[in-house]
């Protein structure tokens, strides 16, 4: 038997060679790797000003969260400030009386002119002549008349502050309002304003731990028009952006340096989770001194 009658050539005649030929030019070769140029929107590199806008966006997050720590420490600082001279005030009224009765007693028993000399200093201390400072102290701040003297001035009940810290509730309102409201979120002037204004009235909600009232402002701002997204916006604006922001937490570490090396801010760090009870610590303390210098006068004017 032949190879050919077994059905297995050992070679393909030109026929056959022809017809494999026409079969791989009717079906389609197969895709190749799509290359660089191949790549579509979604895969190209972002533009710089992309970039930019969004590091832009990241330093303005960044200054409001370090506006709103320095805020949240300049309002303790002011109400331990106010709740300190409102509580312990008296005492030190009394203490400085005490010393002042108990120097005159003795001066009065040793005829020393030197006792008499303290004496006299120490009664001044107790009877200073009011100067235009201290005649004017608490009535007036940065932004003229405070709210106390304001609310004297036009027979409103003055609302001082509660507590040292406001309550959580009132932390937390504040927070949202400060981070959806900031005025460093506005794109324009007339924007800028509206929040300033709307901030400033947060403000002094918070001052007073007025949780009623700072959510009454929250209804408002989501009631309030909504800011489209800003468009993109060039480079050159962009790093102007930058700069204005670095500039203003610049500012602001100062502030918060001020603060915190304040006599108020270093008595704060004393007692940075409970600062109320440093009132109550510190009003004890006084207390014990009130009572000790009146047994001393009492001993002297036997």
């Amino acid at each position: 038997m032949t190879h050919e009658a077994a059905g297995v050539p050992t070679t393909r005649n030109d026929e056959d060679r022809q017809d494999d030929v026409q079969q791989n030019e009717a079906e389609p070769d197969a895709p190749e790797p799509a290359g660089p140029e191949d790549a579509g929107p979604e895969d190209a590199e972002p533009r710089p000003e992309a970039r930019l806008a969004r590091a832009v966006q990241v330093a303005e997050q960044a200054l409001i969260e370090f506006e709103i720590a320095v805020e949240t420490f300049r309002v303790e600082v002011e109400n331990f400030s106010r709740l300190h001279h409102q509580k312990l005030g008296p005492m030190y009224a009394r203490l400085d009386e005490l010393d002042a009765l108990i120097a005159e007693a003795r001066a009065a028993k040793t005829g020393d002119p030197e006792d008499e000399r303290k004496a006299r200093e120490a009664r001044a201390v107790v009877m200073p002549m009011p100067g235009v400072d201290e005649l004017f102290h608490d009535w007036m701040d940065t932004d003229g008349l405070s709210p106390e003297a304001a609310a004297m001035l036009t027979e409103q009940p003055v609302r001082p502050p509660k507590r040292v810290r406001p309550s959580e509730e009132a932390r937390r309102l504040y927070r949202e309002l400060a981070r959806k409201a900031h005025p460093d979120l506005a794109q324009d002037e007339v924007e800028r304003q509206r929040r300033d204004e709307f901030i400033a009235r947060v403000n002094a909600a918070y001052g007073r731990g007025d949780v009623e009232l700072l959510k009454e402002l929250v209804a408002e701002w989501e009631a309030g028009p909504v800011q489209p997204p800003a468009p993109l916006s060039e480079s050159e604006e962009l790093y102007a952006r930058l700069e204005w922001l670095s500039r203003r937490k610049e500012l602001l570490t100062v502030l918060a340096k001020e603060l915190e090396d304040g006599a108020i801010g270093s008595m704060l760090r004393m007692a940075p989770d409970d600062p109320d009870q440093l009132l109550e610590d510190i009003a004890e303390q006084l207390l014990g001194e009130v009572s000790r210098r009146e047994a001393e006068l009492a001993e002297m004017t036997r």
